[in-house]
């Protein structure tokens, strides 16, 4: 297969409308706005974001998956334009909020595509609300506890480092979730700092530090009960978390189809659009992932 990379100046675009309120709608979730777009028809897919990001960063995606299904992308309570209000927010916490936004939607079942912390999100629903999810795909996914992956819980300085207040800082995690360095440009780094402030999500990943040194809503020793068809989806540079969680995905959940995709850090489907869309989209149309 062609691999087709994301050109820097489309990353820099996505970044720069990250913390921006696109055109989209709302959804009332326990007196809650969840700010969401959606575009296409037929069958549901739902996309998930990570800790710190929103809707935006699912900008490549949306368009392709959109010609054949009916996607939905929401910002996750406490992210991007959606309310934030000031709980302890665990991965529980997202799963509760897509169910009613589910249901505030109509929406019975649907594919939950998730990346990183909305990846732990999309599958610890698929453990809770089996019944309404009809695939499954995982990137990069959080959801592992540290000793799961033969390490121990790193102090609280380190984790600090996912909600920067500093351009140092952000330089930091954008060296850490790109596999390419070099697309790691002051202009990047001033244009991510500065959505990072306007989308005011500090106290909400702050929480979910918290809630993931606690322990909270780790998924070892679960996934035997996921029957759900998965692709498991990995950047093989992802320095953020590391491949080897992707091969426990994969040896955890039975059936599981990997996408191991080349030269690809943390977020695939924004760094490698083109290989990562192909091997989405070919899970499914139930032709396969394309990728190793």
């Amino acid at each position: 297969m062609k691999r087709i990379f994301t050109p820097l100046f489309l990353v820099l675009a996505a970044v720069t409308a990250a913390g921006q309120a696109p055109a989209g709608h709302e959804a009332v979730v326990f007196g809650q706005k969840i700010h969401y777009i959606e575009s296409g028809s037929g069958a549901n897919v739902i996309l998930l974001h990570g800790l710190g990001g929103d809707a935006s960063n699912w900008a490549f995606t949306t368009p392709a998956v959109s010609r054949s299904f009916h996607v939905v992308v929401p910002d996750q309570i406490g992210f991007g334009a959606s309310d934030k209000p000031q709980i302890n927010y665990r991965v529980e916490t997202l799963v509760d909020f897509l169910y009613g936004f589910m249901k505030t939607l109509k929406i019975e079942h649907a594919t939950l595509v998730g990346n990183s912390l909305g990846g732990w999100t999309a599958v610890s629903f698929a453990l809770a609300h089996p019944d309404m999810v009809d695939r499954l795909v995982l990137v990069d996914a959080a959801g592992y506890s540290f000793q799961r992956l033969g390490g121990e819980p790193p102090k609280r300085e380190r984790m600090e480092l996912l909600n920067p207040s500093t351009l140092e800082g952000t330089r930091l995690v954008l060296d850490t979730i790109v596999a390419n360095k070099s697309m790691v440009t002051d202009s990047l780094v001033e244009q991510f700092f500065t959505a990072h402030l306007r989308k005011g999500d500090g106290y909400t990943i702050d929480r979910f530090i918290d809630s993931i040194l606690a322990g909270q809503d780790f998924i070892d020793g679960k996934l035997g009960a996921i029957k759900t068809p998965t692709l498991v989806v990995w950047g093989k540079q992802d320095a953020l978390v590391p491949i080897a969680a992707g091969n426990a995905y994969a040896q955890d959940i039975a059936g599981a189809q990997t996408a191991f995709l080349d030269h690809c850090g943390h977020v695939p489907q924004m760094e490698c659009a083109g290989p990562f869309n192909a091997a989405l989209l070919g899970f499914l149309s139930g032709s396969g992932a394309s990728g190793k």
